[in-house]
């Protein structure tokens, strides 16, 4: 299992994401309020794609790799960042 966090600045852009990875049929897609640290203004707030898939046994194989260098692009292209180990509380 993999599981892997975008997150991005707008909310638009973390449903586009994550309607196209529910498309393609990954394990489990959600988006997520990230809230900022620091922040109380929720407009501040930050929006994260969680993806879990169950199909990738090997995390440090080349599925995996090429799992997080989509990741990386995709975020890259909508000015956001890549969490390649997200922490429990999104599980």
């Amino acid at each position: 299992m993999s599981e892997h966090l975008l997150v991005f600045p707008e909310r638009d852009d973390a449903d586009e994401v994550a309607e196209e990875l529910r498309e393609e049929g990954f394990t489990e897609v959600r988006v997520i309020r990230q809230p900022l640290a620091g922040e109380d203004d929720a407009e501040s707030d930050e929006w994260a794609v969680y993806v879990r898939e169950a199909n990738v046994a090997d995390e440090t194989g080349p599925v995996a790799k090429g799992l997080a260098d989509r990741f990386q692009a995709v975020v890259d292209d909508r000015g956001g960042w890549y969490d390649p180990e997200p922490t429990p509380r999104y599980s």
